[in-house]
């Protein structure tokens, strides 16, 4: 009886969070060289699939979300951290399709490189900042406050900021973002059009030939595997890609390459480098040819790849960059019923990650251009 009653009085006195708290400059916590963010409580929301529907509450997160031990998942329903439709049901409970289904908990979200977000360009309707590596651009999967979007409008109070283009969260470089809808439409339209010409840069393999080379090759994306594969532009497999690369300069063992992609499938340019023979130098997933187990300690294929090679991880580490903050902001509170207490960050995140060196350098379109400067690592 005791033991229900502190539970039922942790419960209550919760404050829980929805997208619309705003992340805050004392969200984060600064630790070595890494930005983690202060666990909160959270609600996620789901309606009932089909597929679900007759099996129990407690059954239903136990083969849908496996993050989780079982005896979890009866705890929280129990305690009504899993409510059906906003109200608490029994562990037998039968759930029906379309049913909202809430999940209250408490939400580690993984760790970046705790480098700043430089500001470029900050106009009335557009801003452009160089995005670090390790950084997704907006809230996805795991990622809310350790977003660019997030950290710009805690540390800067910008918002709403509509992204124009995509970086994977690997990569650095420009990110233009535009400051109302109107703006993001007209670069949507422009992009759409073909209007707008983008560049990267890369650190690859060996020497670069020094001529222009204009890789053809579909890319064929394997969500299961989180990895792209090239095929010859006539295969029936993958969608059709095509990249110009012209190299910058070489020292014989590595090359600096300027890569124009003219299509924009999934690790397009990391793809076409490696089927040309010069993957990107610290490019754990694709250097090797072999299928990485996503589910190695980690759950993206780039974490996985890099803790599979962990001997060749060590070749290709650098320092952190000296634009990066080291600080702490105190303690977290811990929550009894967590799967991920006491650590700052979720399971099979420690932060020891590195970005790529593929940097974002350039956007161009109809009377405008946006231009970021070079990473260290493009120094030979």
């Amino acid at each position: 009886m005791m033991k229900r009653k502190r539970e039922e009085k942790e419960c209550m006195d919760i404050v829980w969070q929805t997208p619309a708290n705003p992340p805050l400059p004392q969200d984060y916590i600064f630790r070595n060289g890494t930005r983690y963010v202060r666990p909160y409580y959270f609600e996620f929301i789901a309606h009932v699939k089909n597929r679900w529907a007759g099996k129990t509450i407690v059954d239903l997160f136990a083969e849908e979300f496996k993050g989780r031990p079982y005896e979890y998942y009866v705890s929280a329903v129990k305690c009504g951290r899993i409510q059906v439709d906003g109200e608490m049901v029994p562990v037998s409970y039968l759930v029906k399709s379309s049913q909202k289904i809430s999940h209250f908990l408490h939400r580690h979200e993984p760790p970046v490189m705790a480098c700043d977000v430089p500001i470029l360009h900050k106009e009335p309707d557009v801003l452009t900042i160089c995005k670090p590596a390790s950084v997704p651009v907006h809230p996805c999967g795991q990622y809310r406050k350790n977003t660019v979007v997030g950290i710009l409008q805690a540390e800067h109070g910008l918002a709403p900021l509509f992204p124009v283009h995509r970086l994977d969260r690997l990569v650095s470089g420009l990110l233009i973002l535009a400051r109302n809808g109107t703006k993001a439409d007209i670069f949507r339209q422009q992009i759409e059009a073909g209007l707008v010409k983008k560049q990267y840069i890369a650190k690859v393999v060996g020497e670069f030939p020094k001529d222009e080379l204009i890789v053809d090759a579909n890319i064929d994306y394997n969500p299961r595997e989180g990895r792209s594969t090239a095929e010859v532009r006539d295969s029936a497999k993958g969608k059709v890609a095509s990249t110009k690369f012209t190299r910058i300069i070489s020292n014989g063992t590595h090359s600096i390459v300027s890569c124009e992609p003219v299509t924009g499938r999934t690790h397009q340019i990391r793809v076409h480098l490696q089927y040309s023979g010069h993957p990107i130098a610290n490019d754990m997933l694709y250097i090797s040819e072999q299928t990485v187990d996503r589910s190695i300690n980690g759950s993206t294929a780039d974490r996985s790849a890099r803790i599979a090679d962990a001997s060749l991880t060590s070749n290709f580490s650098e320092e952190v960059p000296n634009d990066c903050q080291e600080n702490s902001n105190g303690d977290f509170g811990f929550d009894p019923m967590c799967t991920n207490c006491p650590n700052l960050a979720p399971k099979g995140y420690d932060g020891n990650e590195e970005g790529l060196w593929l940097h974002c350098f350039r956007y161009s379109g109809p009377g405008w251009t946006y231009e970021c400067p070079y990473p260290d690592w493009a120094k030979l």
